[in-house]
């Protein structure tokens, strides 16, 4: 497998050196630990279940653009909630997804978090629940950011996403968004929608106006 990636962008959080990568992911060298938050698998099979039909690929294209994260020196892996959209996800996986997730789990000691879609997950998919939040050295991982701010804290739930026009082009999409002392994580996930990061609800979660590393037609664009 070749495993050279696109270059993905440093943010600082807490003394911690991390790689917000254009995939998604973010990378902490010093622990080799990779981070991905709201997969949201199963997403079209669950509104599937209430009449709503979207085609069935999103757990395929999301596990197979996760596989394209891992790197020889992987020892960790945390899911920052809402992995599965549902508590049912994981009844519903195909025979297929479930090996290509089972071979996902076994490359690392693999980490969910609960989050407000999935509180609690079966032991039969791989890795390990913790049910709020996780320490490691100088960061906290967890599903949704606490109403204190913790230095830092990386958390998901928001799905935060940006736009911006640069020399006539429009660039939309997902986006990473800190500000030094804590870090939302953009929606990993392929049938995710998000909320903008100028938000009142999600910016007032800064002390101060938070740096947005929009992810873009494949590479990250800084803005603020």
């Amino acid at each position: 497998m070749d495993y050279a990636r696109p270059a993905g962008s440093t943010i600082v959080l807490n003394g911690a050196a991390l790689i917000a990568e254009p995939s998604g992911a973010l990378w902490w060298g010093d622990e080799g630990t990779l981070v991905v938050a709201d997969l949201h698998l199963e997403k079209g099979s669950s509104f599937a279940t209430g009449g709503i039909m979207l085609p069935p690929y999103d757990t395929i294209a999301t596990l197979e653009r996760l596989a394209t994260t891992i790197r020889p020196d992987l020892r960790r892996v945390i899911c920052l909630g809402d992995s599965f959209h549902d508590a049912d996800g994981p009844v519903r996986l195909s025979e297929g997804d479930r090996a290509r997730l089972g071979a996902l789990t076994a490359m690392a000691d693999w980490i969910w978090i609960a989050g407000n879609h999935d509180p609690d997950l079966p032991p039969g998919i791989g890795g390990r629940m913790v049910a709020d939040s996780l320490r490691l050295g100088p960061l906290v991982f967890r599903h949704i950011a606490s109403l204190l701010t913790q230095p830092g804290e990386i958390s998901g739930h928001y799905h935060p996403k940006a736009s911006v026009v640069l020399r006539g082009r429009r660039f939309a999409g997902p986006c990473f968004a800190h500000d030094g002392e804590r870090l939302v994580m953009p929606a990993f996930g392929a049938f995710t929608g998000g909320l903008d990061a100028r938000d009142p609800e999600l910016s007032a979660l800064f002390r101060r106006p938070p740096s947005l590393l929009l992810l873009a037609r494949g590479r990250i664009v800084t803005l603020g």
